[in-house]
């Protein structure tokens, strides 16, 4: 994730080259996973099954992300009875186009 896009930019500086290789990998486990996505008023929030990502690894990847890219704010929602977990990705004005960038986001 080495991006420059206005004021939002990864830190690549941020994660020490094993930590870099870990967060790309559970990156893309992330992205891979993903049940749906649901675009909000001020960024993304990408939903999970329980049984396919846990809890304690999006809340891995999110302590890592926050260190590249301090700019985002996290939510992390455990719904339904533990059936759905939830990573909200919001920030400032403009967020949006980088989140469908770095995290592959298709838009209809």
């Amino acid at each position: 994730m080495l991006t420059t896009q206005n004021k939002f930019y990864c830190n690549i500086k941020a994660l020490s080259p094993a930590e870099r290789v870990s967060h790309k990998q559970l990156t893309d486990r992330l992205i891979a996973a993903r049940k749906e996505t649901v675009e909000t008023e001020k960024g993304y929030e990408f939903q999970y099954s329980p049984s396919n990502i846990s809890l304690a690894e999006l809340a891995s990847w999110v302590a890592a992300e926050g260190k590249c890219c301090p700019f985002f704010d996290f939510h992390i929602d455990l719904e339904r009875e533990g059936s759905l977990l939830c990573l909200r990705l919001t920030g400032d004005e403009g967020i949006k186009p980088f989140i469908r960038s770095e995290f592959q986001v298709r838009t209809k």
